[in-house]
Formats: C-alpha cells, sequence, structure tokens
C-alpha cells in the first residue's frame, strides 16, 4: 500500500509520520546538546555552541509542535487494528496529551529562563524578544522547572517507546506500523 500525504482510516499520511519522526530527532538532538554541554569547560566557545544550539533547537520543537497538532486536530486518526482494549486506548490518550504539553512546555520554560536571565534568545539568526522582564529568583525558579520536566521527559518518552514496541512485539498489532512510511 502507498502512503498519502494525508491520513486516512488505512494509515498516517507521509505529512504526519515525517513530523512524528521529525519531532524524534529534534528532541534527541535537544538532549544531547544539553547533555554534552557539561563536557565542556565553563566559559568555553564550545559550551555556547551547545547551550545556543539547545535553544535553537528547543524552540524549533516549539514551532514544530504547533503545526503536528493543528494537523492531529483536523485530520483522521487511523484506527489500531485489532482494536486495543478501553483502558489502553485511554492510557495512550493521556500520554499523547502530556508529550504534547512536555513538547510546548519545556521549549516556553527554556525561552522564560533566559528572558528573566536578561539573555539572548537566539532563534537562527534572529533574536526572539523576553517573556518577562529580568528577574535572577524567577530565573531560578524557571530552570528549576525546566529542568525537572526535562527529566520526566525521559520517563515519558521511554514509555511512549516502550508502549509501541510492546504492542508491535507483543500484541502484535499495527500501533507501530501505522507510524511508519509504507511503500
Amino acid at each position: 500500500m502507498k502512503t498519502s500525504w494525508q491520513n486516512t482510516e488505512a494509515g498516517y499520511g507521509w505529512i504526519s509520520i515525517a513530523f512524528h519522526w521529525l519531532m524524534l530527532l529534534l528532541i534527541a538532538a535537544v538532549y544531547a546538546t544539553m547533555e554534552f554541554k557539561g563536557a565542556f569547560p565553563k566559559g568555553s566557545a564550545e559550551r555556547a555552541s551547545m547551550a545556543s544550539w539547545h535553544y535553537m533547537l528547543g524552540l524549533s520543537v516549539l514551532v514544530l509542535v504547533w503545526l503536528r497538532l493543528g494537523m492531529r486536530l483536523t485530520s483522521v486518526e487511523p484506527p489500531i487494528t485489532p482494536a486495543s482494549p478501553q483502558w489502553q486506548a485511554r492510557l495512550a490518550k493521556l500520554l499523547h496529551i502530556v508529550l504534547y504539553a512536555l513538547m510546548i512546555c519545556l521549549p516556553l520554560l527554556g525561552w522564560l529562563t533566559l528572558s528573566a536571565r536578561g539573555a539572548a534568545i537566539p532563534f537562527f539568526g534572529i533574536e526572539l524578544p523576553a517573556l518577562v522582564g529580568k528577574s535572577k529568583d524567577l530565573a531560578n525558579w524557571f530552570k528549576e522547572v525546566h529542568e525537572t520536566t526535562a527529566t520526566v521527559g525521559y520517563f515519558l518518552i521511554g514509555a511512549h517507546a516502550l508502549a509501541a514496541l510492546f504492542h508491535h512485539y507483543i500484541v502484535r498489532d499495527d500501533t507501530l506500523r501505522r507510524m511508519w512510511f509504507r511503500r
């Protein structure tokens, strides 16, 4: 079966599939830049570069999540075959809502942190406006919430991946295949 550009009852379209996997790559890159930043000494150009890429990629997630949400809300959602039990469907919907909240809140918290620090908010050659005034206490609070939420994100992303693998290898339904490019 050939993949259409739009979602149908038979499966996700290539735009939804591409957005899903692009978001995965972007989020992995955001987490990687955060982790690798610590490998460089404070004040070094390499550390500053990692931080800058972390900010820009995180803000890219924020842009793309709104496009993805728009598509999700205006497109057909292909059913899982065979259908999941009601409790699994509800749990999956809850996890998706929380993942979308994560993709919106984490970049916003990062933007708020930089704003409260009075720092530049770089986004691929442009500087975004501050969302709040300079405040050291607020910056520290936003940073703490951002870091805690990012840690929770590891577990949520892991749960999402494990659920997909569980459905693919144990339940043997089409949950994972629906989000893969078909020929």
